[in-house]
């Protein structure tokens, strides 16, 4: 299972060399909000998420966290583990050291496999996806001050277009209509919203196409 659905994600993946920091982002929260604003002034900033995927002898999962509450933005969201790129840090070896750094996840179980779509948010950062199996068993060691838990859904849930949900919320004056993949997680509900479901979204329009 594990060698077959690595096949298949390099199928439909960008390679990992591909990556350049100038490279326009190919997805976007505009996508679904055209002629809207950014949320902040100021340039694009560089950031990079691990979608970490773990081969699960029921079926492949993706490591996903929830932020915590005491920080300034984006307070208790869905995410993947990442942030912004250092000065000389490529994509891949931020989203690493992201992990790391948020979930204590061991790079040295990390096997990266491919880029995703790059995706623009509204608070100007171009984010880029590298996916990645991670090697059984792992251990994880969460940053308090970052993330208040992580836990892992069902790959072919978040691969599944019928749980992709078209939501709307008020933002400052407007409505903002963006990907929500609601998940029922043994009783406790994780609602996958924003960037990250529309980073899940474009990753799987690839597979879909891939099948076509």
């Amino acid at each position: 299972m594990t060698e077959a659905l690595e096949q298949r994600l390099r199928a439909v993946l960008d390679p990992i060399e591909s990556w350049r920091e100038d490279a326009p982002a190919t997805r976007s929260d505009y996508d679904m909000n055209p002629g809207t604003l950014p949320f902040v002034d100021g340039p694009l900033r560089h950031a990079a998420v691990l979608v970490a995927i773990v081969p699960r002898p029921e079926g492949a999962t993706v490591i996903l966290t929830r932020r915590a509450d005491t920080l300034t933005s984006h307070t208790g969201q869905v995410a993947f583990p990442g942030g912004r790129l250092d000065p000389g840090e490529t994509a891949l070896e931020a989203a690493l050291r992201e992990a790391e750094e948020e979930i204590g996840l061991d790079p040295g179980r990390v096997r990266p496999i491919g880029l995703g779509d790059t995706y623009e948010t509204g608070s100007r950062f171009v984010v880029t996806p590298v996916v990645a199996m991670v090697d059984l068993p792992f251990h994880l060691t969460l940053s308090p001050d970052e993330v208040a838990e992580a836990f892992e859904t069902p790959l072919d849930f978040l691969m599944d277009a019928a749980n992709h949900r078209r939501e709307a919320l008020m933002f400052k004056g407007s409505e903002r209509f963006f990907w929500a993949m609601p998940w029922d997680d043994a009783g406790t509900e994780r609602y996958i919203w924003g960037a990250t479901a529309g980073m899940i979204r474009a990753l799987s329009l690839r597979f879909k196409a891939a099948a076509a």
